[in-house]
């Protein structure tokens, strides 16, 4: 093993571990106490470390989603915060929350973190809830739910001439085609396109609505090594984020994505695999242009987010579904992208390498 090929950082960080739970459209039996826990023990079990060797603790969720202030708080008695840990919170998906950890462990603060988010997004409208987000001034009091906004980006793409709707049909067939060797996706297998949500965008297009839970472990350096036969090594990550008014921003395109490929090292080497964070199967289109993604690559070979979107873990599960493919060594080097806001306007790009063989 030389390790990872690049590192243009302090200290060499890896993804040594993976969990997720089954990812259902509801779960009324279940509190997120109960939801988080098992996957919390089963990515421990992976590396052998209790939770108390664990050096820092990172979730992501939303409040807002479970209706309560300070929910979070909850579900650190499934992590075990007593005696006490070092932890923390980003109200928003776990992806964010595995940077916040990435860069605790850069400062030299830990040497491992424990990333994990979850989403029960059953309760309730999520197409609703979602234009909470929008602009309170201008947007938010029209109501435009998720979908229309996602609609509008794919006619966006029609009439720009880069997408039609039978190309669209075939990237979720593909995804959900790619589903089937995934356990854990809500969706798997053939599922009809259906009838139209808003035009362009068939129900076929769009992501289920579910419930879920994912987790990772970091680690650094030798000790990554000690605890995983091949990690997953971080060789690049940023976010970016775009201007908040959709009127403002051209949605054929996707230059926060692009801006923070570049700065991860993307484009300094070829990938094998992305694992997209793209609700939608026009948003796949965008993300293919903007990451220079081809038709070499394999692309959300888990079934991606068409598949299964748990509010606030889906873009954590592209970062730990590309980081397993690098475990079991079918993959060398792959993109993990996740996404926040309406129409891919916050965009997050990890690269992750296996040890050279």
């Amino acid at each position: 093993m030389t390790g990872p090929r690049t590192s243009r950082y302090a200290r060499d960080v890896a993804v040594v571990a993976f969990a997720q739970s089954d990812h259902l459209r509801r779960t009324d039996e279940l509190s997120e106490v109960e939801m988080v826990m098992p996957v919390l023990h089963q990515v421990l079990a992976a590396t052998g470390l209790k939770a108390g060797e664990i050096g820092f603790t990172c979730s992501g969720s939303s409040d807002y989603l479970a209706g309560r202030a300070f929910s979070f708080t909850m579900t650190l008695d499934g992590v075990g915060a007593w005696p006490p840990i070092s932890e923390s919170h980003v109200e928003m998906d776990g992806a964010w929350a595995l940077y916040e950890a990435w860069v605790k462990i850069q400062t030299g603060e830990a040497d491992t973190a424990l990333v994990y988010s979850y989403g029960k997004s059953s309760p309730g409208s999520v197409r609703d809830v979602l234009t909470r987000q929008l602009d309170p001034y201008y947007l938010a009091p029209l109501w435009p739910d998720s979908v229309a906004l996602a609609a509008l980006q794919a006619q966006a793409l029609v009439d720009a001439g880069e997408t039609d709707e039978p190309a669209l049909a075939a990237t979720a067939a593909r995804s959900r085609a790619d589903a089937a060797a995934n356990p854990h996706a809500q969706l798997r297998g053939a599922v009809p396109q259906g009838d139209y949500q808003v035009r362009p965008l068939r129900t076929g297009d769009c992501p289920p609505v579910g419930d879920g839970v994912a987790a990772v472990i970091l680690a650094a350096g030798d000790l990554a090594r000690q605890l995983c036969e091949r990690p997953a090594w971080i060789t690049g990550i940023d976010h970016r984020i775009e201007a908040h008014g959709l009127g403002l921003r051209d949605l054929t395109d996707s230059p926060s994505t692009r801006t923070a490929a570049q700065h991860a090292g993307l484009f300094d080497a070829p990938v094998d695999t992305a694992e997209l964070h793209a609700p939608f199967s026009s948003q796949e289109v965008v993300l293919r242009k903007a990451l220079g993604i081809g038709d070499t690559v394999a692309v959300n070979p888990s079934g991606g987010a068409l598949a299964a979107n748990p509010m606030m873990a889906a873009g954590l599960i592209r970062i730990g579904e590309a980081a397993a493919r690098i475990h079991r060594g079918a993959s060398d080097r792959a993109v993990a992208h996740a996404t926040s806001g309406p129409c891919l306007q916050q965009n997050l790009v990890a690269v992750l390498e296996g040890d050279t063989r």
